[in-house]
């Protein structure tokens, strides 16, 4: 067996530890300088970040001033603009409270309106309180015609208290709370012709037995909103007119 002389084998350890530990301060120097150079870019982002944000400033102070040197000529153009419309008051027409009122019907609490159909007159009661207008419908009937909803019911003649058959399209159907927390009731909707004074409109009515009521017909907000001042204190006003007007022109 060969036996190495061992000053040699020392010098070649120590010549593999002094080569590692070259390649181990290399390896770090490398890992150094990334991040020296890895500072230099974010130093060289916030500068650029800074002189972005004073460019900012300085563009808001701008701003700041010169909206303040146009404000007092904003304000002078404001208000010759608010003259201006201040004076063409006179010259154009304006709806004042009188005429709104002048262009909406007055009616009583009690009224005579006309149906079509059956095509007549019955006494109804106006009641502002009410959405939806209601008939008093007797015996009513549903039915299909051509696939098509229809209902039939039973009107009280005003004067002969004879049964008057109307048959009508079936609109849809609505419920009706019952007072005192009573059960709702689901009732058909009818579209009926009303001619109330000058107001000639195609209204939803819900159909009911109104029996115990004085008043066969009620008018609710559907005709009125928009189109009629009610007057609960007094009685048959847009009748009244009616007789007055054509009284006036029988006398010419």
């Amino acid at each position: 067996m060969r036996i190495v002389d061992r000053p040699y084998a020392k010098n070649c350890c120590c010549y593999l530890l002094l080569t590692l530990a070259i390649f181990i301060l290399s390896a770090c120097n490398t890992r150094e300088s990334q991040l020296v150079e890895r500072e230099a870019k974010v130093s060289a982002r916030e500068s650029e970040l800074v002189s972005l944000l004073s460019e900012l400033v300085e563009q808001k102070k701008m701003l700041e001033k010169n909206d303040s040197e146009n404000l007092p000529e904003a304000i002078q153009d404001s208000a010759e603009k608010t003259c201006s419309c201040d004076s063409n008051l006179d010259e154009e027409t304006v709806k004042k409270p009188s005429d709104m009122t002048e262009t909406k019907t007055l009616l009583g609490g009690i009224e005579n309106v006309f149906l079509d159909p059956p095509g007549m007159e019955f006494s109804a009661r106006i009641d502002t309180g009410a959405q939806t207008s209601s008939l008093n419908a007797l015996d009513i009937v549903e039915f299909e015609r051509d696939g098509k909803p229809f209902v039939k019911f039973n009107l009280i003649h005003p004067l002969t208290g004879d049964k008057l058959e109307l048959t009508r399209r079936l609109r849809r159907h609505v419920r009706i709370k019952g007072r005192g927390g009573r059960e709702s009731h689901r009732r058909p909707v009818v579209k009926i012709r009303v001619v109330l004074a000058d107001i000639d409109e195609q209204i939803n009515f819900t159909l009911e037995d109104r029996s115990r009521f004085k008043h066969q017909i009620l008018i609710g907000r559907n005709l009125l909103q928009d189109l009629a001042i009610v007057d609960v204190s007094r009685r048959n006003v847009a009748t009244s007119k009616t007789e007055n007007s054509d009284t006036a022109s029988e006398n010419k």
